[in-house]
């Protein structure tokens, strides 16, 4: 029961956070510098996850590569609950 209520828990964490993060990815095509408002609180919840990324990953001149990385993290987080929990 436990571990059923874990991996409902981190499949709807990470589906929740996809969603934010491919927001703040459509948003930063409109607006790359938010000041405030719904851009600063997609950049808030996503941050966390981006910067450590970003410092690994080595720098390119335009393309963010870091939520590309985020994505396939997820997915990996994912797989790994469902075969060690399901």
């Amino acid at each position: 029961m436990l571990a059923e209520f874990s991996l409902n828990f981190i499949n709807l964490f990470v589906f929740i956070f996809n969603i934010v993060l491919l927001a703040r990815v459509l948003m930063s095509w409109i607006d790359p510098n938010p000041k405030g408002g719904f851009g600063a609180l997609l950049v808030d919840l996503t941050e966390p996850v981006l910067i450590p990324i970003r410092m690994i990953l080595p720098k390119t001149q335009m393309i963010d590569f870091a939520p590309l990385v985020a994505f396939l993290l997820m997915q990996l987080l994912v797989q790994g609950a469902n075969s060690l929990l399901g």
